[in-house]
């Protein structure tokens, strides 16, 4: 019996729009919480800026907001410093894919123990409708009135292809199924990636609930997460079916596994020490 109740995540107004594909991601985050039996305070969320980045707002738990595009490497230091906390890190496809670009590829390369959950709607739905990195070619928005120049980005083939630990890609209109690959992810040990897809009802007209309920296809129960090749090339399949469940797994080594600083421990519990630090403050007076 989990010794956590739904309840303790509390209950919050929101400000997203009704209809909004983030409600149920907010609903199977907890349900996910509460299947990891952990308990708010064991709980570290970290956000950046967008509708996606407010759902710490509405859980009772540890949370910091980042910049835009910033909360992976916030989300890296609250890992290595604290490792009782499970940190969970959550934002959209703009501040994740775009502004925090960088950070992402960095954070697949050094596959740290941490979770990232991404709200993917194709489109910048705080900042009122401009394309995304994951918008389609030809995506035409009142900032792109000719369309979208650009190919989308595929961050779920990259994922798979720079070897993190556990990639999926999930839907919001399908929650228990959503809860589920969560409470996987959160579980397991080294970098997971959840590209949640998820309508946007105000500004994304094209990628609707029955645009996605026409291409959602859930994994064969058969399917071997731990065959890379199998993985990247469920990966790169986005179109008339887009396949969604949990498409690739590895035990590779973590970042904390190889880093040097906390071999005497968590940052966290080491001693802080005085005069080493005086020295540093005493460069930079000099």
């Amino acid at each position: 019996m989990s010794r956590v109740t739904i309840e303790e995540y509390g209950k919050y107004e929101t400000a997203w729009c009704p209809g909004c594909g983030n409600f149920n991601i907010l609903s199977s985050l907890k349900k996910a919480l509460v299947m990891c039996d952990l308990k708010p305070h064991e709980v570290q969320m970290v956000s950046g800026i967008g509708q996606a980045a407010k759902t710490p707002y509405y859980l009772n738990v540890n949370h910091f907001d980042g910049l835009h595009g910033r909360g992976i490497p916030a989300a890296l230091a609250m890992r290595i410093s604290n490792p009782n906390l499970k940190v969970i890190y959550e934002s959209g496809d703009g501040c994740t894919y775009g502004e925090g670009g960088n950070h992402f590829l960095a954070c697949l390369r050094r596959n740290p123990d941490i979770t990232l959950f991404v709200h993917d709607n194709m489109v910048y739905g705080l900042t009122k409708g401009q394309s995304s990195p994951t918008s389609g070619h030809g995506f035409v928005t009142k900032a792109q009135p000719a369309g979208n120049p650009s190919n989308p980005f595929n961050p779920v083939a990259l994922a798979v292809l720079m070897g993190a630990n556990f990639v999926a890609r999930a839907y919001s209109g399908k929650p228990d199924q959503l809860a589920n690959i969560m409470a996987e992810a959160i579980k397991h040990k080294g970098l997971s990636l959840v590209d949640i897809l998820q309508p946007c009802v105000t500004f994304n007209k094209i990628n609707t609930y029955q645009w996605f309920n026409e291409r959602c296809s859930e994994l064969p129960a058969d399917y071997d997460p731990y065959n890379r090749e199998t993985a990247l090339k469920t990966a790169m399949e986005f179109g008339d079916t887009i396949p969604i469940g949990i498409i690739f797994k590895a035990d590779n080594p973590t970042f904390e596994d190889n880093f040097s600083a906390l071999e005497k421990g968590p940052l966290c519990a080491q001693p802080l020490n005085k005069e080493n630090l005086g020295n540093v403050f005493k460069e930079y007076i000099a």
